[in-house]
């Protein structure tokens, strides 16, 4: 595998995404506006599917304009009231649906009592996959997927910092401090995952493969997005950052293994090796500092802190179950171009190579969504 040079979308915004579907037709078709030309209200129906492309698409629209915003967007629309109106609509009716799968999870006791089964648990399904039997193809499949967080790394979680006090809040921008490369700018971590792509000849570019991405690898997003950007839900935030801290050594190793074992570039592997070290650390800081302290100062959080922690195994289970999905029949996740040409092909499985369905879907198979902030 040879080296890219680093494309000139790294740090560039793109160009609003194609819809699909009525709902976010309406959405790009907002940004897209002039200020003449802006909608007042936005309609969102009652009947959507809070899972489903439409849905997903449209938050995903919505919420990076409180990133690096749309190249062709129309107007500052950041805080336009009908764009921001129908995106509380579309949250509220993701969390709901976030809501009810969380319910259904086995596991009992406090916040801290799940964070320690999380980083006890032994990863399986995808992770355990890609360590012992991934393909090259797989894995970038696998990284083509997680580039729509990972390019953005810590960004989402980071809203909550202003929303937090004393221990709590010290704690948590130490663990950001790390993420955003401890003050160096090459080792900020979303650099680090660029630099994974570019050495996988894949596309470093910010949002490079949006088009590809169906919705179950935008859910994982989002919900960080969700969170974030809601005061009321920092407890949440808190949760779902820890559980992204405490599942992240062990399964950043396995993946690391299986690197390893395809011989993978080297920036392809520090990534992982970098939230190998760094995770271990951060996972004692987030549950004996960060979470604690919080709920010490505001224990009314702790049924917020439980969701969020629960709420990133719904949406990683989803995920890792599609990954299984596709790759048993020999195909991507990840979908096509405009063309109809894969851009991340897979090649199909050879007759007595190892079945992906004999491994169970479970909360820890990925090391974390983005599952290495």
């Amino acid at each position: 595998m040879t080296r890219q040079t680093q494309t000139p979308t790294r740090r560039a915004q793109r160009s609003l995404p194609d819809s699909r579907g009525p709902v976010s037709k309406r959405i790009v078709n907002a940004v897209r506006a002039s200020t003449g030309d802006a909608p007042t209200a936005i309609d969102v129906p009652d009947d959507l599917d809070p899972w489903g492309e439409d849905v997903q698409l449209a938050l995903l629209v919505c919420h990076e304009l409180h990133y690096r915003g749309w190249s062709d967007a129309g107007r500052d629309c950041e805080w336009d009231p009908a764009v921001i109106s129908a995106r509380t609509r579309l949250e509220d009716m993701f969390l709901d649906a976030v809501a009810d799968e969380a319910a259904q999870l086995l596991g009992e006791g406090s916040a801290d009592d799940q964070l320690g089964a999380l980083a006890r648990a032994v990863p399986s399904g995808v992770t355990a996959h890609l360590k012992r039997h991934g393909t090259e193809d797989e894995f970038n499949d696998y990284f083509a997927a997680r580039s729509m967080y990972h390019l953005k790394e810590a960004d989402p979680h980071a809203w909550a910092i202003p929303r937090l006090s004393r221990t709590a809040k010290a704690a948590f921008v130490a663990v950001e401090y790390d993420e955003y490369g401890a003050g160096r700018g090459e080792r900020v971590h979303q650099e680090l995952f660029a630099e994974l792509l570019s050495s996988m000849n894949l596309d470093d570019g910010y949002l490079a493969y949006l088009d590809a991405a169906p919705a179950v690898v935008l859910a994982p997003v989002n919900l960080m997005s969700c969170l974030g950007l809601r005061r009321s839900r920092r407890g949440a935030t808190v949760g779902h950052f820890a559980a992204t801290e405490v599942t992240s050594p062990v399964g950043s190793a396995w993946l690391l293994a299986g690197l390893d074992r395809i011989d993978a570039p080297e920036p392809a592997r520090c990534f992982y090796r970098e939230h190998v070290e760094a995770d271990a650390v951060h996972e004692i800081v987030m549950r004996d500092e960060v979470v604690a302290s919080l709920l010490a100062d505001e224990p009314s959080l702790h049924d917020d802190v439980l969701f969020g922690i629960r709420a990133l195994q719904v949406v990683e289970n989803r995920l890792d179950a599609a990954f299984t999905t596709a790759w048993e029949t020999g195909e991507p996740l990840m979908g096509q171009d405009s063309t109809g040409r894969d851009l991340v092909p897979i090649r199909p499985r050879r007759s007595g190579e190892i079945s992906l369905m004999n491994s169970s879907v479970s909360a820890f198979s990925a090391p974390r969504y983005g599952v290495g902030t």
